[in-house]
């Protein structure tokens, strides 16, 4: 039986494993020395003035809303194709997730979509079950699969009515936008606040982490203070030589801190993100070299004003060429030893948001549509050609057998 391809295989070497083998004989292993240098060093990579380690990408996005002011009774604009934690953290602040479709091209947010959505709630009308009775306060836009969103376009359309705009970029590094005068602008420089992630199978991992960048003094110093219980000193600024066991509660913060193991892992990671990054397009660049002319496949397109970090390579079926269904689809690929995942259901068609906001699939009908077609392949630094190959000429027989016959 061949060897089975996973949806990912971590991309972790000898270097990483020195150097968070230092941190365990080093006596010192919750947050210190070392998340200090991971966020210096990040900061730079992107090009901010501030950056803060936590321990997930969810609790950067919640640090962020909170930072921003998000409180209870408020709205949030969140695209409907996302994680579930997009939409979570602002129901943690106590707000209400707006819900908004997607670009049939790039599946993330439209912002001519989201701009109907404003338009329906300052006109009384309801979004799903959601109306406005309280203030519409930001827009959580996610960059999709790692090719940025509309970025300007999310811009202005926060600026014409008072958004706050925090981007989720836990798909996101390193990837750039283009803007409309020429220049490249790094993810982490085209919104007040973004966020990351290092989950395991994002182009740099540290287990689990994440990152929230920021050039405003004011929302870095809350996150921050919020990050770790409110106290006024974390605990290597309690425990080094220098310090003082003494610290203040100040606000009722959370638990979100990563530890220097974790950071560690991460720092030698950074080293390696353009390189690991490069080798996630050289994969894309063959699939979609392999899979173009299989007509029952979309293959992604990439805007020629954007330089993403696929992190996801998503095909989308063309349902009506064939006699299966995705699902099917990727039963017949799990069956032939290739891993794959789906991103995502849209969270309009979850429990959750059908129950509480009354949302129904026809009031997002291209989310609703394309994600019914999406299959992400593996895509993974060390994948070899031959699995690359492998994956493609799979995906190419499963098409061909179920080529959808024409009545005669």
């Amino acid at each position: 039986m061949r060897d089975r391809i996973p949806f990912h295989r971590p991309d972790v070497g000898e270097e990483e494993v020195a150097a968070v083998s230092a941190v365990l004989r080093s006596g010192w292993l919750t947050t210190g020395g070392e998340c200090k240098r991971f966020e210096a060093e990040f900061a730079r990579f992107v090009g901010v003035r501030h950056a803060l380690a936590v321990n997930s990408c969810t609790a950067a996005l919640h640090l962020a809303l909170e930072a921003a002011g998000i409180r209870p009774g408020d709205l949030v604009l969140v695209p409907t194709l996302t994680f579930a934690a997009t939409a979570e953290v602002v129901i943690y602040c106590g707000a209400t997730p707006v819900l908004v479709d997607c670009e049939p091209e790039t599946l993330n947010i439209d912002v001519s979509a989201a701009e109907t959505t404003i338009a329906l709630l300052e006109a009384g009308k309801p979004v799903g079950g959601v109306t406005r009775q309280g203030r519409l306060r930001a827009i959580l836009p996610v960059h999709y699969g790692g090719q940025m969103a509309e970025v300007d376009g999310i811009a202005s359309l926060a600026r014409a009515h008072g958004l706050r705009v925090i981007e989720d970029a836990a798909h996101a590094l390193p990837a750039a936008a283009r803007s409309p005068d020429g220049r490249w602008r790094s993810v982490g420089t085209t919104a007040e606040q973004t966020c990351f992630s290092f989950y395991a199978n994002k182009t740099i991992t540290t287990g689990e982490g994440g990152m929230l960048v920021t050039d405003d003094d004011g929302l870095a110093s809350r996150a921050r203070l919020m990050s770790l219980h409110g106290l006024s000193r974390d605990a290597w600024d309690r425990f080094r030589t220098a310090g003082s066991w003494d610290y203040k509660i100040l606000a009722a913060g959370f638990k979100y801190n990563l530890t220097d193991i974790a950071a560690a892992l991460g720092r030698e990671q950074l080293k390696k993100a353009v390189t690991l990054a490069q080798a996630r397009a050289r994969i894309a660049a063959r699939y979609s070299e392999l899979l173009r002319d299989v007509v029952e496949v979309d293959v992604p397109k990439v805007r020629n004003d954007r330089q993403p970090s696929w992190h996801l390579y998503v095909i989308r079926l063309r349902l009506e060429a064939l006699n299966i269904d995705r699902d099917r689809f990727i039963e017949e690929l799990n069956a032939a030893g290739i891993g794959t995942s789906v991103h995502w259901r849209p969270l309009h068609m979850h429990p959750l948001y059908r129950e509480r906001y009354g949302y129904r699939p026809e009031d997002f009908p291209v989310s609703t549509s394309e994600w019914e077609r999406c299959i992400s392949l593996p895509i993974f630094p060390s994948m070899t050609s031959a699995e690359i190959d492998r994956v493609a000429e799979t995906v190419r027989a499963i098409a061909t057998d179920h080529v959808r016959r024409m009545a005669v």
